[in-house]
Parts: C-alpha cells; structure tokens; sequence
C-alpha cells in the first residue's frame, strides 16, 4: 500500500516528513499538522490514541532547517476549551 493512502496510528515512528491529515474518533473534525520525519506520531491529549494520521504532502527539506519544535500530543482545538462540542 503507499504511503500516502496508510493510516499511521499514536506511537509509530514519522517516516517522511511532511503535512498530516489528523483525524479523531468523535470530539473533532479532521484537521492538519505538520509533523517531522523521526519523530512519533502525538496522541490527542483528549481521545488519547483513538487517533489516526494520513500523509497529505511531503516536505523532505523542512528537517534541513536548524529549528525544529517535536509536537508530543495534540492539544485541544479553541472550541473546546470554550466548552462547545462538535455533533456527531
């Protein structure tokens, strides 16, 4: 299967870096993280792993760059910390 159709899970290692399509079980609509080769795929920090990723687009030369932030957990988006929930 290619990679750009595989659905990368919490915990596995980020093999090409690039732009992911983040998608959560129930509590949010899908959205969009750029996430760096070598690094693990981040939990959400409210469905925990009940989380997948799909690579939207490569970005190969962003890890050339000397700053680099690792993102460890998805935080809560603006919404819900206002206390608004998406229906399902």
């Amino acid at each position: 299967m290619p990679a750009v159709h595989k659905q990368f899970r919490c915990g596995e290692r980020i093999l090409v870096s690039g732009i992911y399509r983040v998608v959560h079980h129930k509590h949010r609509l899908p959205h969009e993280v750029t996430l760096l080769r070598d690094q693990l795929f981040p939990r959400c920090i409210k469905c925990e792993e009940a989380v997948f990723f799909k690579l939207v687009r490569c970005a190969p030369d962003i890890t050339l760059a000397p700053f680099k932030v690792a993102l460890y957990a998805l935080p809560l988006a603006d919404e819900e910390d206002s206390g608004l929930t998406i229906a399902s």
